[in-house]
């Protein structure tokens, strides 16, 4: 092996090591710090990298600690890494828990319409976010930042969000024939308008409209919101329609009248999100029960903001065979040019 060759296994074993701590939703330090150790360690001449290594200086690096300079010894040097074999075990086994039906359907998936990065309260580069979904064997990733309202998530202006738009159009040559869409999570205003330039949203290939304000608000003055929301010619996607925590800070679903808002849905062409978060698991199955027999179609969204996440989609596809909700009402299963056909713009 070169110590170019060397270097590259070091640096994908750092990756691989952050990626399954972030989909073990272990602390986000934690996974930033290999994630952070993987630049430095990439940027590197090869030939002082492996000379550092021989001499165990590694940590003289910069946010290279002992527990990354371990790793990066260990895969240099061809070697077992015990962190990285540990982890794959765990996923293994949480995998080999998915029900037939569900990893049927988890196979059909081709995309992704719900993400995250930096630039608004992801934890990674878009950069890092699409090579991880290239690398799961999907087809493509919808990039979904917050709108400007939303600033507690950094949420992007119109003059941001078109500065994003010419990273993505720059990064899809790098990527092709996977397919990097255009998108944005808008939050729904109190009124049910949508938070962003409308002449700009026209511009997307998916726009998720999400509730994130004034989540207690009295149910009819909700619903009346939620069914502007989706009436909106805008909207492709409703996303986490309650706006419930189950996990960590607990947070009770919102109060609105879900039979009119899912028939909305219906009628107007808005798939219902089913949202893989672990502290989300949005709708709740009662009401994922009535958008099925509302006729509702879905999207099966990680709502990742971080790589490791985009592997959340398991957890929705039980919860959707859980109801019948086949491949064939799965917008997700569908390719990137059908996504984009269905647009409501």
């Amino acid at each position: 092996m070169s110590a170019r060759e060397d270097q590259d296994r070091a640096v994908a074993t750092l990756r691989r090591v952050a990626f399954l701590l972030e989909r073990a939703q272990a602390s986000r330090y934690r996974a930033e710090a290999y994630r952070a150790a993987a630049r430095t360690v990439e940027r590197q001449e090869a030939a002082r990298l492996g000379a550092l290594a021989r001499a165990g200086a590694l940590t003289d690096l910069p946010a290279v600690g002992s527990s990354t300079a371990e790793v990066v010894s260990r895969a240099m040097a061809g070697r077992a890494v015990p962190a990285l074999i540990e982890l794959e075990e765990q996923a293994a086994a949480d995998d080999a828990r998915t029900t037939p039906a569900a990893a049927a359907l988890h196979a059909a998936l081709r995309g992704d319409l719900h993400s995250h990065t930096e630039a608004s309260d992801g934890a990674t580069p878009v950069q890092e976010m699409v090579l991880a979904e290239l690398e799961l064997g999907r087809d493509y990733l919808a990039v979904t930042d917050h709108s400007p309202r939303l600033t507690v998530a950094n949420g992007l202006s119109a003059p941001r969000l078109r500065a994003q738009l010419a990273q993505l159009a720059a990064l899809r040559p790098a990527v092709a024939p996977f397919e990097v869409l255009s998108g944005i999570e808008v939050d729904i205003l109190d009124d049910g308008t949508l938070d962003q330039d409308p002449d700009l949203l026209d511009e997307l290939d998916v726009v998720v409209a999400s509730v994130h304000s004034k989540l207690r608000m009295d149910g009819a003055a909700m619903t009346r919101r939620m069914l502007t929301a989706v009436r909106d010619p805008r909207t492709d996607v409703l996303g986490h329609c309650t706006g419930r925590r189950v996990a960590g800070r607990h947070r009770p679903p919102s109060e609105f009248d879900a039979r009119a808002v899912f028939d909305a849905c219906a009628e107007h062409g808005v798939a219902v999100e089913i949202n893989c978060r672990p502290d989300r698991l949005d709708p709740p199955h009662e009401l994922l029960q009535l958008a099925a027999d509302a006729g509702c179609e879905f999207t099966i969204d990680s709502d990742a903001h971080a790589p490791g996440q985009l592997d959340w989609l398991r957890a929705g596809c039980e919860r959707a065979v859980a109801h019948g909700i086949g491949p064939d009402r799965v917008v997700t299963t569908r390719s990137a040019a059908a996504v984009r056909a269905r647009s409501r713009r």
